[in-house]
């Protein structure tokens, strides 16, 4: 390391900390002492000092300790002598400035409360696009994520890239490797982020990659996500400093990518980098720390092309990325999960009402399929033109020698991920009510119906190797095959469903979770028992008992139901606590059998959404496939709109349509006895089911009494058809108390 190094980056640190201490005596002539600050909506306080030194800062006033604090960190000038070579003073001065930058962020957020967005998705559109300090909830939904190793880690780019371009192939890179982007600074005017939207690619937490702000200062989010992280999930105690750093050095793989000049306060901020093992590579021609000695390998690299800077960042920091290249011309990987595709990025769409759309996985002998065969039937979206619907159904077959019937749902829902890590393509739903959206990105790349096959046949084998041997893709876009194919597939639906038919909740200990759609829904934990079919209605309590035989760690845990808190409302104290753990503290319980009282929370791939109706005392539903209006005054995507995000909703909720007839439907409401209108397509599909459990709760016409859209729409044009029929809901207690 030379003198210049040295000489730059600690003078960077004097800048930086006299820069905090001016702000920080204007802010003390402008706000009263005793006011408070914060990063909002955190419980960390300032939590790079915190989680380091152990001071709490509540107050303006308190913010003096620190600042001195940083001030006695800067190693003291020597007339005369420029600074020994040596990493100590370095190390120093860089966290000194980490400490001031966080104190100028901390005083931003007292002086401009509305500057930094608190929110996964910025509002491109309104200019909103800087998130700030990462909330407690972003937090517990994504810090774990660094420990469990579903991120391996993070790149922080601060600056810019020399075009749009070339800010997207660096990202994109990053993205495939499943890295997390975190970035802030501008150069020459602009930033990393805004190339990005430039270039049409979608920021945010869901994307992960994270606009924090505009100036070199909002960086040290990063650390303070990083150590949060540490405290959090790591155990680490506030003020053992050692440990929060030597956790970061070896468990959170994260590095620093600069891109444009680097002046003082970006080197003294590299050099605050380095304490956490972090190391810093640049475009430019800057002075290099290449010996080893904090970082794993060396501390700061320049002259890195933008063509190698993802690959040299990996290597430098260590981290082994496990990819395995799948050919196709989209990007691919759980970056992309979160990714939506709006209308006006739209180029063709599949099922969600337009058409039908429909996924089966069935077991085959070995001898009937070929391995790898991916074969298209009908048209492709080559034939497309922009804004067409085509119906599709996807047929994969599959053998193994332990392989098993009862997989087949399993593998079958392992459809809606994966179709989603495409970038550019977004999944919704499952059976046959699912729902593919296009972008004209993804078309400009090339991408095909096939590649969707591709795809499936890689991943089964990747992720089922132990019990698959051979994958075989059809999908079916001629209609009458897409037909043919949802016929057959109702019936295998309907077979499935049955398994559980003479089960009740009471004859199991334990129930099971699904938490495969929380890239959608972050706070949704779905539990499903006998009698609560999992809502998507893919998943009954069978089909997630054999998911956790296949992947004990994969996304259907066994909950042990415990102590029952409520038999009528549904709620065990083992199934809280779960769900307070997987929802990361979001959802601290919720009810099986109610939709007026916590009812469960709710995902956009459910197959219904139950309201209440006060006016005439008794519940609606509605299916997805009906897209017409509905006596609640929402249609179903406005329902799923409102309260499909992970929410527990008072009077909602999301169920399958076998649920409709379980035993225990809001059996704390009043049960089935409480529907009084449901769409006619839905009503006529589960026709004998409704009469058999109507007769069994003694009313055997009760499917003649439930209204649909040809009585009406409104709870006025319905309720003179609910007296006339003496429907059972009219003379049960208020459902609103």
């Amino acid at each position: 390391m030379s003198k210049l190094v040295a000489f730059a980056a600690i003078q960077g640190g004097y800048k930086v900390v006299s820069t905090a201490e001016g702000e920080y005596k204007n802010a003390l002539e402008t706000f009263n002492a005793d006011s408070k600050i914060e990063f909002p909506n955190t419980g960390y306080y300032l939590p790079v000092i915190y989680s380091l030194t152990g001071m709490k800062v509540e107050t303006l006033e308190d913010i003096k300790e620190p600042l001195e604090f940083a001030r006695g960190l800067l190693p003291p000038h020597v007339k005369g002598k420029n600074h020994l070579p040596y990493l100590g003073p370095l190390l120093d001065a860089g966290m000194a400035a980490i400490f001031a930058y966080e104190i100028i962020e901390a005083l931003r957020i007292l002086r401009e409360p509305d500057f930094y967005i608190a929110q996964e998705d910025p509002d491109i559109e309104a200019g909103k696009i800087w998130v700030g300090p990462a909330d407690d909830v972003i937090l517990r939904k994504r810090g774990v994520e660094f420990v469990d190793g579903s991120a391996p880690g993070f790149a922080a780019i601060v600056g810019a890239a020399p075009d749009p371009e070339t800010a997207k192939m660096i990202v994109e890179d990053y993205q495939k490797k499943n890295l997390y982007i975190f970035c802030a600074a501008k150069h020459n005017g602009t930033s990393v982020i805004e190339q990005l939207i430039q270039a049409g690619v979608q920021i945010g937490w869901n994307t992960r990659i994270v606009p924090f702000g505009p100036d070199i200062s909002s960086a040290v989010f990063a650390l303070g996500f990083a150590n949060r992280a540490a405290m959090a999930f790591g155990g680490v105690q506030p003020g053992d400093y050692k440990k929060i750093l030597h956790y970061n050095k070896d468990r959170v793989f994260a590095f620093v990518n600069a891109l444009g000049d680097i002046g003082t306060e970006w080197g003294v901020a590299a050099a605050g980098c380095v304490n956490w093992g972090f190391p810093t590579l640049a475009d430019t021609d800057i002075p290099e720390i290449l010996p080893t000695g904090i970082c794993t390998y060396e501390h700061v690299v320049a002259n890195v092309s933008h063509d190698e800077i993802c690959q040299k960042s990996v290597e430098i920091r260590g981290l082994k990325v496990a990819v395995s290249e799948i050919k196709i011309p989209c990007s691919f990987g759980p970056a992309f999960e979160g990714e939506r595709v709006r209308g006006a990025d739209l180029f063709c769409q599949m099922g969600g009402g337009k058409t039908q759309a429909t996924e089966l996985v069935k077991m085959a002998d070995m001898k009937e399929i070929e391995d790898a065969k991916v074969e298209v039937v009908g048209p492709d979206i080559g034939d497309m033109k922009e804004g067409g619907t085509l119906p599709l159904g996807i047929y994969v077959q599959v053998a193994g020698r332990e392989m098993q019937t009862d997989f087949e749902p399993i593998l079958e829902r392992q459809i809606h991920h994966l179709i989603n890590y495409i970038q550019g393509i977004m999944h919704i739903g499952q059976r046959d009510i699912a729902w593919i959206r296009v972008s004209k990105a993804a078309i400009e790349k090339g991408f095909t119906l096939k590649d969707i096959g591709v795809v499936l046949h890689a991943k089964f084998h990747q992720d089922f190797g132990k019990i698959l041997d051979k994958v075989q893709v059809t999908l079916y876009t001629d209609k009458a095959e897409v037909d043919k194919l949802t016929k057959r597939a109702r019936a295998e639906y309907k077979f499935r469903d049955e398994r559980v038919e003479k089960m009740t909740d009471e004859d199991v200990e334990i129930y099971y979770s699904c938490t495969l759609c929380q890239s959608f829904a972050p706070t949704h934990v779905c539990s499903v028992s006998p009698e609560r079919t999992g809502l998507c209605g893919a998943y009954n309590w069978m089909d997630c008992k054999a998911s956790y035989e296949i992947n004990p760690t994969g996304p259907n845990q066994p909950i042990e139901k415990g102590e029952c808190i409520d038999p009528v409302l549904g709620q065990w104290k083992g199934v809280n606590e779960f769900v307070n753990k997987a929802s990361r503290g979001a959802i601290t319980h919720y009810n099986f059998y109610s939709m007026v009282i916590d009812p469960m929370t709710t995902c956009g791939c459910c197959e219904c959404i139950a309201a209440m109706l006060p006016g005439c005392n008794g519940v609606m539903t509605v299916g997805r496939d009906y897209t017409g209006e509905t006596p609640c005054g929402m249609k179903f995507t406005t329902l799923a709109g409102v309260m499909g995000g992970g929410a527990s909703s008072p009077g909602f909720v999301g169920h399958s349509k076998f649920n409709i007839t379980q035993g225990k439907f809001i059996k704390g409401d009043g049960g089935l006895l409480r529907m009084v209108w449901m769409p006619k397509i839905l009503k006529e599909e589960i026709k004998e089911r409704i009469e058999k459990r109507g007769a069994a709760m003694g009313m055997p016409n009760l499917y003649d009494m439930i209204a649909d859209e040809t009585v009406g729409v409104t709870e006025e044009e319905i309720l003179p058809f609910l007296q006339k029929k003496g429907h059972p809901a009219l003379k049960m207690d208020p459902i609103v108390g």
